[in-house]
């Protein structure tokens, strides 16, 4: 892989829709030599993933809407403007607290897309949640997101 020049216009990009949010990369880790990612994230309120860790650090930069973010023990109300840093292999979640929100999400690494990119094609959407939840875990054991 190297390094290349990228521009994303607005409203393109590949969208990835992982059940709880849309991820359109803007930045994809083949941009940047897997060094890192850019997706802007599209979430509508609904119940929060249980606490998972990436292996991978990530930043969250609100655009619109407000998410309430669990990070360990702490939490963070975010509203246009925020950010926080999540470390790698720190147990987090996110909920959003208005009718939706628009994110920009930063990854290190090229790990995020590529599972994103997993569940979109091996977890059949039209099966409801309960359903699609042993498909979604065998994902993410691949991908070594594990469950707090």
């Amino acid at each position: 892989m190297t390094w290349s020049i990228h521009h994303t216009e607005p409203g393109t990009g590949t969208r990835l829709d992982t059940f709880d949010a849309v991820h359109t990369v803007k930045v994809g880790a083949e941009h940047t030599d897997g060094a890192y990612e850019l997706f802007e994230v599209e979430a509508l309120r609904a119940p929060a993933v249980p606490p998972y860790r990436t292996p991978w650090a990530k930043s969250y930069y609100i655009l619109d809407g407000r998410l309430t973010v669990h990070i360990d023990a702490a939490t963070y109300d975010l509203g246009p403007g925020s950010t926080v840093t999540i470390p790698p292999g720190t147990a987090h979640t996110f909920a959003v607290t208005t009718p939706s929100a628009r994110f920009l999400a930063f990854t290190t690494t090229g790990r995020a897309g590529r599972l994103f990119a997993e569940i979109v094609a091996s977890v059949p959407r039209d099966l409801p949640m309960p359903e699609a939840m042993p498909a979604l875990l065998a994902v993410a054991q691949r991908n070594e997101v594990t469950f707090a």
